[in-house]
C-alpha cells in the first residue's frame, strides 16, 4: 500500500486501485486486460473501488442500454454484485434493472453520491456491505 492523492493505493496484480470518493467522478474506461473499470480523471491505470450500495449518479447511458433497460440519458443507480458470470460488477437502476459494467463503454460518467458511512442512522452501514470493484 502507498499514499497517492492523499489516500492509500492497493496494487492487485497487474493494476493499482483506490477507494472511491464521495462527490468524485469516474469514467468507465477500458484495460489493457479487457475489462471495463472505472477510473477517477488523471488516473486511468488506477481502478476505483466501490462498496456496493453504493449511491450513484450516471451520465451519459449509450442509446443501446438505455432502449434495453428503459433508461434515460441520466440515471441514479447503485453499485451492486451479480451473482454468476465472470464479471459481477453491476449497477442496479430504480426500476431494478442490472446492468454489469462490461456492457457500459468507454466514457460514461459516474459519479459517487453517497458513500455507505455517510448514510443516515439506519440504513446498511460500510461493515455490512461487500466490496467491490477492481
Amino acid at each position: 500500500m502507498i499514499a497517492h492523492l492523499g489516500g492509500p493505493v492497493f496494487f492487485i496484480w497487474p493494476y493499482a486501485m483506490r477507494a472511491a470518493r464521495e462527490g468524485e467522478r469516474y469514467e468507465t474506461t477500458l484495460f489493457p486486460s479487457g475489462t471495463i473499470r472505472l477510473t477517477a480523471p488523471g488516473a486511468p491505470h488506477t481502478a476505483v473501488c466501490l462498496a456496493c450500495d453504493t449511491a450513484l449518479r450516471i451520465s451519459d447511458i449509450p442509446a443501446a442500454l438505455r432502449q434495453e433497460f428503459r433508461l434515460g440519458a441520466r440515471e441514479t443507480a447503485v453499485f451492486t454484485r451479480l451473482d454468476n458470470g465472470s464479471y459481477q460488477d453491476a449497477v442496479r437502476f430504480a426500476n431494478g434493472a442490472e446492468v454489469s459494467l462490461q456492457r457500459f463503454p468507454t466514457g460514461v460518467g459516474f459519479e459517487v453520491k453517497q458513500l455507505l458511512e455517510n448514510m443516515k442512522h439506519g440504513e446498511k452501514r460500510i461493515e455490512d456491505a461487500a466490496y467491490a470493484g477492481a
